[in-house]
């Protein structure tokens, strides 16, 4: 083993590094950990505020997590699985706001109602079914469910101004919604760790990884500004570098990535910072995807924060490039290609062909067919008081499936090796949301003993839902969590401002049509 080995190798400065190595501070703060960021700031791919649309991901507005059975069923186990995952995150915040490591609340996170917004008579009955199975669910116990126009209107105007009177509609909303900067939380975490004597290394590319024979990875290094590369020996490795992570595990060998691919899907956002549209809509409301359209491209009006400014976006609009990353390479998907995952992404390419239409038709999308979809959910909307923004990419896994040949699976996968010396995160949303559940997956996998004899004296200390088994199980213990996050994040509604010569109006015409 070299002398100059560290303990820890966090390679990409995401949200997802950021919490692993907070995490393992908190357990073991006398390792070393080493942070390489291929750019010249830590959060500015997937993490990013812009790249992404900031939803603290708890099912309260995502429909994708509440799919419809071919028999019109209906279960609410994986929205309660996600929005269990997001109190892990809620409740790790909160612990270190209060010691310090995280700083003033509202610079990362702040209260915005989640709303979901459907037309139609039958996505609305949907909707209605949807809603009554989850009100009685203690994590969801606050969503309203509205038909009525002037309800609607009364929570976020914009939906319901100019709407045709015959139009057919419903919402439901939840207050304990958040909207929450990705960005702000990894720089204040890795802020704490360099703090606390971790190293970070900006425009440092890791090119390669190679596993040595005492148990060891050199980490071969390149910096991106004179070109030299410098091997670094780990202990342990984590790769939390976003797209770029499936390429840096195939370097690895581990039989564990054998099979997976990725299929990176770009996106656009439409943006406004106009003070009076800002104002007349607080509140993330999601709809429901276009046929054959991923998850991660249902079509939302957000209100975001980033560095203590409102603006509204919406979104996504999806496209297709090669890169892996926002700036990454045309390289990157035929470079990912090997023989063990060839079936498998060939057999996506010929099956997923609504997919497949669906992005065509994203790109050749005019703007004012962009603008077409806006008004959809917004009908005063202007072109002229919107911009379009870049948003990330997501690569999509792809993997070989026993019984299919191969699937593109939405939503996020941790890849460990089997002696636990490296792990690695593939996929997208819900991401960075569930990050603290995923992180302490990975500490369960590569380092069982010292999670053993920590687990209970440190982490259930901050993450008390660990000890409990959840919260949802428990209603006492729901809203007991619940107020203790708001109060300590600062989460609690925001009082009702003068209302504008707009809302009025907006209410009034609502009135007009009910």
């Amino acid at each position: 083993m070299s002398n100059n080995t560290v303990d820890v190798v966090l390679i990409g400065g995401g949200v997802m590094s950021a919490t692993l190595g907070t995490l393992i501070k908190q357990v073991q703060p006398d390792w070393s950990i080493e942070i390489f960021e291929s750019r010249t700031e830590v959060a500015t791919e997937s993490s990013n505020a812009w790249n992404n649309a900031g939803t603290g991901h708890a099912a309260l507005c995502e429909l994708n997590y509440m799919p419809e059975g071919k028999d019109g069923s209906l279960s609410a186990a994986k929205a309660i699985d996600i929005n269990e995952q997001f109190q892990l995150s809620r409740q790790f915040w909160s612990s270190l706001v209060e010691r310090g490591i995280l700083g003033e609340p509202s610079s990362f996170i702040n209260a915005t109602p989640h709303m979901t917004f459907v037309r139609g008579a039958e996505n609305v009955d949907y909707l209605r079914r949807r809603w009554e199975l989850l009100r009685t669910e203690p994590l969801f116990s606050d969503m309203e469910f509205s038909e009525d126009p002037e309800q609607i209107a009364e929570w976020t105007p914009l939906l319901v101004d100019r709407r045709s009177k015959d139009e057919v509609f419903a919402a439901t909303r939840s207050e304990s919604g958040t909207d929450v900067d990705f960005g702000a939380v990894t720089r204040q975490l890795i802020s704490h760790l360099v703090s606390e004597g971790a190293g970070l290394s900006l425009g440092a590319e890791v090119r390669k990884l190679r596993r040595l024979d005492d148990g060891t990875w050199d980490v071969y290094v390149r910096n991106r500004s004179g070109y030299t590369t410098t091997i670094v020996n780990a202990k342990f490795v984590f790769v939390g570098a976003g797209g770029g992570a499936l390429s840096l595990l195939q370097s690895s060998g581990i039989p564990e990535i054998k099979g997976f691919g990725g299929f990176p899907i770009s996106g656009k956002f439409l943006k406004t910072s106009n003070p009076e549209i800002v104002r007349a809509h607080q509140a993330k409301v999601y709809g429901k995807a276009a046929v054959g359209a991923p998850p991660m491209s249902v079509p939302h009006l957000d209100t975001r924060v980033v560095d203590g400014e409102e603006s509204l976006l919406f979104g996504p609009y999806a496209g297709f490039s090669p890169n892996f990353l926002k700036k990454g390479s045309w390289w990157d998907l035929p470079g990912s290609i090997r023989p063990h995952n060839l079936g498998p992404m060939l057999k996506v390419g010929l099956t997923e062909f609504a997919l497949e239409k669906y992005l065509l038709g994203e790109l050749l999308a005019s703007r004012e067919k962009q603008m077409e979809t806006l008004r959809e959910y917004m009908p005063t909307a202007r072109t002229e008081d919107w911009e379009m923004i870049e948003a990330g990419q997501r690569v999509q896994v792809m993997k070989n499936d026993p019984e299919k040949g191969g699937i593109l699976q939405f939503g996020t996968e941790v890849i460990t090796g089997g002696d636990g010396t490296i792990s690695g995160l593939l996929g997208a949303s819900p991401g960075a949301s569930t990050a603290v559940y995923a992180m302490l997956g990975v500490l369960r996998k590569c380092f069982p003993e010292q999670f053993t004899s920590t687990c209970e004296s440190v982490f259930t200390e901050q993450i008390p839902a660990l000890k409990t088994g959840g919260l949802n199980h428990d209603p006492e213990l729901a809203a007991a969590s619940l107020a203790h996050t708001s109060q300590v994040l600062g989460l609690v509604p925001a009082p009702a401002e003068h209302v504008t010569e707009q809302e009025a109006a907006s209410t009034e015409q609502a009135a007009v049509r009910s």
